[in-house]
């Protein structure tokens, strides 16, 4: 036999569920009408529109995207959109851009710890070494403090994208000896403008755009760029025929993602290690990508024609003789300068040693198998 229920809870159970049914629908989730309205920056980039360091910039930015699930949307602008590349740090301290795709190298003239900050040769560290010592051994925040306490700029700035190794560059005419380099114009930005100087070039240093009209003028005569793949689709094989390589340099160049401090720090906690997180994944990614397409490149360029040289072990031991002389100055005149290659010189005197040590030389392996392909003799 059923049991009935009493009436009072019967009563009960009918308001209880009418109220459910009432809050549900007073709190279900927000349409997309009223759901929060995502942030929206305006970034530019230090690069020419076709470049691979442009690339980086539309793979990070795609990578922040979908790791926000889209509540981060930024316009990406390249080089010039709105204000010279030079100019793109002074620009996101003032708050003209959100951020910007670029390198420190390109304001070495503020502050000379720039060099060892970005690029240079680093006590024999590759890009692994690079990464390691600024996200493990203080880089980052090195990085940080010569923005916000040496040039008491109102940024947060995450190194990001690297490029290299790269060419000492390409030439109108030959370089038979070392003589012929002397009164070179040569295109070429931070230390390595010194280096060479004291070799005996002349060192201009002009944005990316401006290498090949420079060239066809005269104005110039030699320019190094990033690689084979940008430098040919910037056009230096149509004005120059002759390709050098390797560079000491620039073994490894590292740009950065530069925001502004106010926009970052408004940004919730979650999305700040997304940054943090996403830069640190587009590193590689982006490098993978540079290398693949480097490579081709330079088979491409052998193919039509170009002449790829190496580079003589004389400039080359020259060049890092002069590169350490001039750190060497700088370090005993800047105490901040002193505090970067300090820390990069204990981490590299931990790695460096280790890894010439136990891992397998790659030159020895790679001769093993593709001794017959190897295009610079």
């Amino acid at each position: 036999m059923r049991r009935l229920i009493p009436l009072k809870f019967a009563l009960a159970a009918t308001t209880l569920v009418a109220l459910l049914a009432f809050l549900a629908g007073t709190y279900s989730a927000p349409s997309p009408a009223t759901a929060q309205a995502p942030i929206r920056w305006k970034v530019q980039t230090g690069w020419p529109p076709t470049s691979i360091v442009q690339d980086a910039a539309k793979l990070l930015v795609e990578m922040l995207e979908k790791n926000t699930g889209g509540r981060l949307k930024i316009e990406l602008l390249p080089g010039g959109a709105i204000v010279p590349v030079f100019e793109i740090q002074d620009a996101v301290n003032r708050g003209v851009l959100d951020a910007g795709h670029t390198t420190p190298g390109y304001i070495i003239g503020k502050l000379q710890a720039f060099i060892p900050l970005t690029h240079g040769p680093l006590f024999g560290m590759d890009f692994i070494d690079y990464f390691g010592w600024y996200w493990e051994g203080g880089g980052h925040e090195l990085l940080n403090e010569a923005y916000q306490k040496q040039l008491k700029m109102n940024v947060v700035t995450f190194q990001v994208h690297p490029e290299g190794p790269q060419a000492m560059g390409w030439f109108k005419k030959e370089i038979r000896s070392f003589a012929d380099i002397k009164g070179l114009k040569y295109r070429i930005y931070g230390i390595g403008a010194e280096a060479y100087g004291k070799l005996g070039i002349s060192a201009v240093t002009i944005p990316g755009g401006e290498i090949v009209p420079a060239l066809e003028r005269g104005v110039i005569d030699g320019a190094e760029w990033i690689n084979c793949y940008d430098d040919r689709i910037l056009g230096l094989d149509k004005v120059a025929k002759f390709h050098y390589a390797p560079g000491m340099h620039e073994p490894v160049t590292v740009g950065e993602f530069i925001i502004n401090k106010n926009k970052y720090d408004a940004l919730p906690a979650d999305i700040k290690e997304i940054i943090k997180s996403t830069v640190q994944a587009a590193y590689w990614m982006h490098f993978v990508k540079f290398q693949e397409k480097t490579a081709k490149a330079c088979g491409e360029l052998i193919a039509q024609g170009i002449k790829v040289i190496k580079t003589t072990d004389e400039l080359n031991k020259a060049f890092l003789k002069v590169y350490d002389e001039i750190s060497t100055g700088y370090a005993a005149k800047d105490p901040f300068y002193k505090k970067v290659v300090d820390s990069q010189q204990k981490y590299a005197g931990l790695i460096v040693p280790y890894r010439l040590s136990y891992w397998p030389p790659y030159q020895f392996i790679g001769e093993h198998y593709w001794k017959e392909k190897i295009w610079l003799k």
